[in-house]
């Protein structure tokens, strides 16, 4: 067979398998990507699965993926792995390769870095033939979550306000419960008798509804975070390093009067991945209300929505009573403390707890010499 000839032949195969990957390379290909827990603490470990798939007759000699993730998920060094760290995102790149009718699954161990909400929503797919003479690339529509949740602090370092939510110290405000005492109705709570339902108050307001009794041995706490690092703060933080620290005093606290039997809700007046009013969630008590906290706290951005005193002000007018409120922010002004009294007036017993700033080494030691 002369030159020419085989020179024909090595041609006409590389263009139809140019024009077989641009007609069938993308057909059979999927990709999916999830986490292996929907959520876990500040410094543990989660693991990434990526799953692709080539479901097609025609082979793929070379796949890349890319997408960019937040640098609060670390990942540990593996084969076939290219990370470029930088400071806010890291672009995350993988390579497959494929034959027909295969799939291949990695397991990519994260390290848990920062709290926070992190969402794997897009991906880009860049695939070709052997020689490199065609290649294409598939924007990927994805939805991967993995919540990462506040680290707990350790109460004993702390010094919490001597009160009714605190171990030893637990007094009810009522003792018993009177059953022929009814002041009115109030929306059905998990674990309410269901002799207890009002079924009157259920048709009006189309929700379920049972007695109020004058007397009940519930225990409420409401927790305040303020997301402002000082009085004359505008809607910029410069401390997250503080209210990162304040979330995770709260979700101690939270966990600890939860552990107690105690019904605790919790609000700040920053806002939330998904919505940028004020956060807050009504008490409630047990194990899926204590996740749903925490879950609430990791989608919290570090931004604030309305003043603190704003949102005091506004739960003050809704009539919030007989509640144990505890406030944790880095400062009390006399704005908030307008309607911490009017709180107080209205039956609730208020305490706050301040955030001190962790000063480095060298800043210690500078005040000591001044």
């Amino acid at each position: 067979m002369s030159v020419h000839w085989l020179l024909f032949i090595t041609m006409f195969i590389l263009v139809i398998q140019v024009i077989l990957f641009k007609a069938l390379g993308h057909k059979g290909l999927t990709y999916e990507r999830y986490f292996s827990t929907k959520g876990c603490f500040e410094g543990e470990e989660a693991e990434m699965i990526e799953r692709i798939a080539n479901r097609n007759i025609v082979p793929v000699p070379w796949l890349r993926l890319e997408s960019l993730i937040h640098a609060g998920l670390r990942f540990y060094s593996q084969a076939n792995l290219d990370i470029n760290n930088g400071k806010l995102f890291q672009n995350h790149k993988s390579m497959f390769s494929l034959m027909p009718y295969t799939q291949i699954t990695r397991r990519h161990q994260i390290y848990c870095g920062k709290r926070g909400c992190y969402r794997l929503n897009t991906a880009s797919l860049t695939y070709g033939d052997l020689v490199g003479l065609y290649r294409n690339t598939l924007k990927l529509s994805l939805d991967a979550e993995l919540l990462v949740y506040p680290k707990l602090a350790s109460l004993d370092e702390l010094t919490l306000p001597s009160h009714s939510w605190q171990g030893d110290l637990v007094v009810r405000r009522w003792i018993v419960e009177d059953p022929f005492m009814i002041s009115g109705a109030r929306e059905y709570r998990y674990g309410d008798p269901l002799n207890g339902i009002n079924w009157k108050a259920t048709a009006r307001s189309g929700r379920l509804q049972v007695h109020q009794r004058d007397f009940t041995a519930d225990q409420r706490l409401m927790i305040y975070l303020n997301v402002e690092d000082h009085e004359k703060m505008w809607n910029q933080v410069n401390d997250e390093a503080l209210f990162e620290k304040g979330l995770s005093i709260a979700a101690a606290i939270a966990q600890h009067a939860i552990d107690l039997g105690m019904e605790v809700g919790f609000s700040t007046n920053a806002y939330s991945v998904d919505s940028k009013d004020p956060v807050r969630i009504e008490p409630r008590n047990g194990a899926v209300h204590m996740t749903y906290l925490l879950e609430t706290m990791a989608k919290v951005v570090v931004t604030r929505s309305i003043p603190f005193d704003t949102l005091l002000e506004e739960e003050a007018a809704n009539g919030l009573t007989n509640q144990d409120i505890l406030i944790v922010s880095a400062y009390i002004s006399d704005k908030m403390r307008i309607p911490m009294e009017q709180l107080r007036f209205q039956g609730n017993s208020v305490d706050t707890l301040l955030l001190q700033k962790e000063l480095h080494h060298e800043e210690e030691q500078a005040g000591e010499t001044a």
